[in-house]
């Protein structure tokens, strides 16, 4: 592999900028400079707490916390309150004698007068205006707990819905859509690790289980370089590390499912763990009233997780985390598809200056199609399987320099293998088994880049990512016809066998990254951010909504990797002493690449389905309005997303800009959370979005009494399904105990779809039952009932 990376300039312009930003660090550090560095965690459990500020009161400068909780602030000799402060929390300042290099672990408290209000979000309270980032929402498990879910169950992915600029096709749809983007153009992490498929039962819930879930932050512009492998947006989800000073055991029985979760300390609280166990029991209940024909349905979901951390010494922490969950769905004929991660995490703090956290993952997402070939008696039967492996090691580095500099850099290498499909069939008894090529990839990037202040009122982020790309062998590499005329299949004009380990097609990128933040007064800024992002891996699918048996491939000889550049103004305004928070954020995006399909395209099970894709370009532009109360006994949020989303393919809609399968021109959602009393809380959803495009027929035909649908332009979604809009409330009671006297308790009653509504996930041409010779339009709704639910939390 090493002919892979010999001589690329950027690679050597990586190092140059590595090198620079040390050396610096020469000058930076003047005569008499010390610095104050260590952890932040939570008094109540040991947890790290991310995103802390700490500043030196005397000379007004300071620094946040890492994902771990780790901090380090540099300044001339002197007498200096250090003061640390995280919204509902108390906030602790002492004196100190700055003389010599130290290690200061500052364990917080929550506020007493804070438990029983909701708290929007674990940050500072001017954060949003002061902070470099943009295009960010982060919210706290606290918030999330407190707003209406379906079935009455948290759900992380329905949660972040309620932001600006993220929106699905429908409601049952899986995943999430961001800026224009598909929702394989989101790169969603657990732990560092990637998850292919954030849903269950096809939508209905997330895999992250809330008990489990620490922080949730949702990046959707000026992404640092540190992030990479996804053209529109991360998910960043982190789990909790597990009480690190005393057992607790929490779950909760809900209608559809039931979760549990038990942490400790070990070792002297060196040491801890969590884990946690969610299955759900809808089949179980349904069983007695399903008839003779659905007596052998499955239909329900799992999963576990589990993390553990040790620390070695004051400057070694391990971590391990891990996810595994799986869906069951159908009867004779059904699906299977589950998630597995692990992650293994090293943090290394070589002085009071340079931190270190390298993790080393697995994912593995596999999906299947099968009949019941359980049955050895079986006539007719069949099996197809499919996953996405890869094995990841990324190093990271916070070097902080100085009070104005903070420098991340680090790496990243991936290695994937893709198997499209593996297929067994059984005819009159005899079995046949048919498959797809595997596919095999690496994907590997260094960066670096560099938070500055220039002054009190204007703070930068630069960055450069470089990542390389190699599809490898072995495998069958096709060359297909380019001359065809667009619409129509490629034909194949040569094949040829690769071997093991050879390199069939390079790509590289460079992906600057830039954000200002340009202070205009205490509680108002201006931001700017633009970033290239590259993208090496797709998602095949052409139906209405992604479906769990979808089919991730690689970049080749044929498709090229994606390409996004987006840029993002945005005004940042604070009122009431950072009491309301406010925001307006444009931004323009452009998509290189994208992926279309011909009218049939076969996705499954075929060699030549490169012959089937249609490249194009894309677009996405809009604007994001956003009001949030963050403290008091009645808070929330309303935001509007006023946004277009377009596609220009050769061959389609006659080669002219046409809208987007997930184009939303409004999206409205509004979040309020009252707490009535200590006993009592209230929240309410209320959303609504535009309909998304679709495809009819132009014309029909009617051959012997029966009408067949026909588009005879092809035209693609020139026609928009009815708007969509949904009330949801809940009621949270809690209790004076939990189970066994002690601890504390809660039900949660909820009502989801409050009046009624029934709301179109799509409208679709049929030949009408009483008459084939005509045709209706029917519009489908997944839910179109009130839903009520009950739901009994408890932790002790």
């Amino acid at each position: 592999m090493s002919n892979i990376y010999k001589e690329h300039f950027p690679v050597k312009l990586f190092y140059f900028l590595l090198i620079y930003a040390i050396g610096i660090s020469n000058i930076a550090i003047s005569q008499n400079n010390y610095t104050i560095s260590g952890k932040i965690s939570d008094a109540k459990n040991g947890e790290g707490m991310i995103g802390v500020n700490v500043y030196l009161k005397e000379l007004k400068i300071g620094t946040s916390t890492n994902v771990y909780g780790f901090y380090s602030i540099t300044a001339p000799k002197g007498k200096y309150t250090l003061t640390t402060s995280y919204i509902g929390y108390n906030s602790v300042s002492k004196e100190y004698v700055l003389e010599l290099n130290q290690t200061l672990n500052i364990e917080l408290i929550e506020e007493g007068k804070l438990l029983e209000e909701v708290v929007i979000t674990g940050k500072r309270e001017d954060d949003n205006v002061k902070n470099i980032e943009m295009s960010v929402n982060k919210v706290e498990m606290k918030t999330i707990k407190k707003m209406p879910a379906f079935l009455g169950e948290v759900d992380v992915i329905r949660s972040i819905q309620f932001l600006p600029g993220v929106s699905s096709v429908g409601e049952g749809s899986s995943g999430f859509n961001v800026r224009g983007g598909g929702i394989d153009q989101n790169l969603v992490l657990l732990d560092e690790a990637p998850v292919y498929n954030s849903s269950h039962l096809f939508g209905f819930f997330s895999v992250f289980n809330p008990d489990v879930v620490k922080d949730v932050k949702l990046i959707k512009g000026g992404i640092p370089a540190t992030y990479g492998g996804r053209v529109s947006s991360i998910l960043d989800v982190r789990m909790k590390e597990g009480n690190s000073k005393k057992p607790e055991f929490s779950g909760g029985l809900g209608t559809i499912f039931s979760r549990f979760a038990y942490e400790r300390p070990f070792l002297k609280e060196k040491g801890s763990f969590i884990v946690a166990l969610r299955r759900s029991y809808i089949d179980i209940l349904a069983k007695p009233f399903l008839n003779a024909d659905l007596k052998g349905s499955r239909f329900y979901f799992y999963d576990f997780t589990a993390k553990t951390n040790y620390k070695i010494n004051d400057k070694n922490t391990i971590f391990l985390s891990g996810y595994f969950g799986r869906d069951v769905f159908g009867a004779d004929f059904g699906f299977n598809w589950g998630n597995s991660t692990t992650s293994f995490r090293w943090n290394h703090v070589f002085n009071n200056k340079l931190f270190l956290n390298t993790t080393v993952f697995y994912s593995n997402y596999d999906y299947s199609l099968d009949s019941d070939l359980s049955n050895e008696n079986a006539q007719d039967s069949f099996e197809w399987k499919s996953n996405i492996l890869n094995y990841s090691i990324k190093p990271d580095f916070n070097y902080y320099l100085n009070s104005k500099n903070t420098i991340s850099f680090g790496g990243q290498a991936i290695y994937y293998t893709f198997n499209p499909g593996q297929a067994t069939a059984v005819s009159g008894g005899e079995s046949r088994s048919i498959g797809l090529d595997s596919k095999y990839a690496i994907e590997s990037a260094l960066y670096v880049g560099n938070e500055q202040k220039l002054s009190d009122k204007l703070t930068i982020n630069y960055g450069l990512r470089y990542s390389f790309y190699s599809y490898m062998g072995p495998g069958t590499v096709y060359t297909f016809n380019e001359n065809t005329t667009p619409g129509e299949r490629k034909p194949i004009t040569s094949t040829r066998t690769s071997e093991k380990g050879e390199a069939i097609k390079n790509y590289g990128n460079l992906e600057p990254r830039i954000a200002f933040n340009l202070g205009i007064n205490n509680s108002t800024s201006i931001k700017l951010g633009y970033n290239r992002l590259a993208q090496y891996i797709h998602l095949l699918s052409n139906t209405v909504a992604s479906s769990p048996l979808d089919v991730w491939t690689p970049s080749s000889n044929n498709i090229k990797p994606q390409l996004s550049d987006q840029v993002a103004l945005g005004l940042f305004k604070n009122f009431s002493e950072n009491l309301y928070e406010t925001s307006v954020e444009v931004y323009y995006k452009t998509l290189k690449n994208q992926i279309d399909y011909i009218r049939n395209a076969d996705l499954l099970l075929n060699p030549a389905v490169e012959g089937d894709l249609m490249y194009g370009i894309g677009r996405a532009y809009g604007a994001e309005f956003f009001v949030k109360k963050n403290k008091g006994k009645f808070n929330g949020w309303i935001s509007y997303t006023l946004a277009r989303t377009e596609r220009k393919v050769d061959g389609l809609n006659n080669n002219d800009w046409y809208a987007s399968r997930i184009d939303k021109a409004h999206n409205i959602s509004v979040v309020g959370i009252l707490d009535l009393s200590k006993k009592w809380s209230m929240g309410t959803t209320l959303s609504f979005s535009s309909g998304t495009p679709a495809s009819f027929p132009t014309n029909k035909f009617v051959w012997q009494g029966i009408a067949l649908p026909h588009n005879y332009t092809d035209d693609r979604n020139t026609y928009r399904i009815p708007n969509s809009h949904r009330l949801d409330y809940s009621a949270t009671r809690k209790n004076k105990h939990a189970l066994f006297g002690k601890g504390e308790s809660e039900w949660v009653f909820s009502v989801y779809n409050v009046y009624n509504r029934k709301n179109p996930f799509s409208v679709y041409v049929r030949q009408n039952p009483d008459d084939p010779s005509k045709t209706e339009a029917v519009k489908y709704s997944v839910f179109a009932a009130i839903i009520p639910a009950v739901t009994y939390n408890f932790k002790f």
